[in-house]
Formats: C-alpha cells, sequence, structure tokens
C-alpha cells in the first residue's frame, strides 16, 4: 500500500505541476501573440514536460530545501536537461523542429536558452518552498477511496489523450513525406508551410498548428538517400572482398599445382 500511495502522490503532483504549466504557457504565448491560444502538444489543459519537471525537481532538489540559492541553480539545471531531452526526441520521432531559440543569445544548438530557463529557477524555487509542502500536507488529509477513484479517472483521461494526439501530431510527418514525394522537393521552408496549410482543414490540427506557430519540418529525404548510398557502398566493399578472396584462393591453388608439377 505504500507503494500505492507514493505512486498517487507523485502521479497527482504531476497532474498538478502539468496544469500550472499549461496556464502559464497560455497566459505568457497568449500575451505575444494577442489571442488566446492553446498551448502544448496535448488536447487537454496539461503540459506534461512541466509535470515530470515537478517530479524531477521534488526528487532532486527536496534534500537541499536549506539553501535556496542551490535550489534556484539545480532548477535551472534540471529544466535544462529536460527542455534540451525533449526537443530531441520530439525531433526524432516527429522530424520536426517544435521551439527553436537559435535566435536568442547563449542559446545551446536552438533547443534551449538562458533567456527562458532562469524562471525555472523560480520555478524550483516555488516547487519546494511554497507547493511542496501544501500538496503533501492536503493529500495526506484525504481519503483513499477519493484518491484511488481520482487517480484511475484522471490516468485514464491523459492515456487517452496522450494516444489521440500523438495520433494527431504524427500527421506532421505523414504529411510532409507526402508532400514532399509529390512535390519532388526538399525545400524545408515550402513543405512546412504546406503541411501548416493541411493541418488547417482539421479541427485538432488547427489547435495545434496555433499551439506551436514556428515549428518546422526537417529534411528527410536527404537523410534516407544518405543512409541507401551508404548501403550500397557496404554491398560494393563486401563484394570487393569476396573478389579478393577468390582471387587469393585461385592464386593458392595455382601455386600448388605449378610446385608438383616441378616435384614431378
Amino acid at each position: 500500500m505504500e507503494i500505492l500511495t507514493k505512486i498517487e502522490t507523485y502521479f497527482f503532483i504531476f497532474i498538478i505541476y502539468s496544469l500550472c504549466g499549461w496556464i502559464i504557457e497560455e497566459i505568457f504565448c497568449s500575451i505575444i501573440e494577442k489571442k488566446i491560444v492553446n498551448r502544448g502538444f496535448l488536447l487537454g489543459p496539461i503540459c506534461p514536460i512541466y509535470g515530470i519537471g515537478g517530479i524531477g525537481m521534488t526528487l532532486a532538489l527536496t534534500r537541499f530545501a536549506e539553501s535556496p540559492f542551490v535550489v534556484f541553480c539545480m532548477a535551472i539545471i534540471l529544466a535544462a536537461v529536460l527542455e534540451y531531452i525533449t526537443s530531441y526526441i520530439m525531433e526524432k520521432l516527429f522530424n520536426a523542429r517544435w521551439w527553436d531559440y537559435s535566435n536568442e543569445k547563449l542559446n545551446l544548438n536552438g533547443r534551449i536558452c538562458i533567456e527562458t530557463l532562469i524562471p525555472f529557477g523560480v520555478f524550483g524555487l516555488i516547487v519546494i518552498y511554497v507547493f511542496n509542502p501544501f500538496i503533501f500536507k492536503n493529500l495526506g488529509k484525504t481519503p483513499d477511496l477519493i484518491k484511488h477513484i481520482v487517480t484511475a479517472i484522471l490516468f485514464t483521461l491523459t492515456v487517452i489523450d496522450i494516444i489521440v494526439s500523438v495520433c494527431v501530431i504524427s500527421k506532421v510527418t505523414k504529411t510532409a513525406d507526402r508532400i514532399s514525394k509529390e512535390t519532388k522537393k526538399d525545400d524545408t521552408n515550402e513543405i512546412t508551410k504546406q503541411v501548416k496549410k493541411e493541418l488547417q482543414k482539421t479541427l485538432s490540427g488547427k489547435r495545434l498548428v496555433n499551439a506551436f506557430p514556428n515549428f518546422t519540418t526537417l529534411k528527410r529525404k536527404v537523410k534516407i538517400a544518405v543512409k541507401k548510398t551508404t548501403r550500397k557502398g557496404k554491398v560494393v566493399i563486401e563484394k570487393s572482398k569476396d573478389v579478393v578472396k577468390k582471387a587469393e584462393k585461385s592464386i593458392a591453388s595455382n601455386d600448388k599445382k605449378a610446385k608438383k608439377d616441378k616435384n614431378k
């Protein structure tokens, strides 16, 4: 039961911080875009990267609660690692760059930049000194049956949301590949433009474009061509090795015959 209680507790932490992250992104991006923007990859009002970050900070930073400065610095480091890995994985999975800080100062491969990471240091302080004490205190007072029911409902909704959202996001890769084949072009900007136009035809696709207006599809045909060339090169090398081996065997057998003739 203790394990189940811990799982439920951290799941609630995940949901709470995912919701908080969605609210932060919603407010910040809506102000910048000057219109209401439904941020996040999922259809529901949660941003999982914040939930994972909240759990990570809880597990890693609670032991350093005596030093707010250490908590602040480590929160920035954790956020940087998480955002960079998330960017990389999403790019590899769906062959698209969802955010790009290349034009910002002190950025790393356009995936993270110091300007967006500093607020996460503040977020870490709020997690450790404000939210976590409140969450743990009130969850301890909540009856187990209510926690079980709420956890089951939220978990089911989250899983369904993830499945549906992944299907929607995968349309980006499929649409990019189809457009690339139809137009026989590998112009990233042109393909991205057409992909966005195609996605706008559906409600879920339109939401994705509005959530990430600056996403760009990445070149795919070039990578495939390189792989094919590499494979052909390997085949040629293997064939060359076979020819050399056969030639060596032939020379060796001829030498043996020549020796036998001499002995005769």
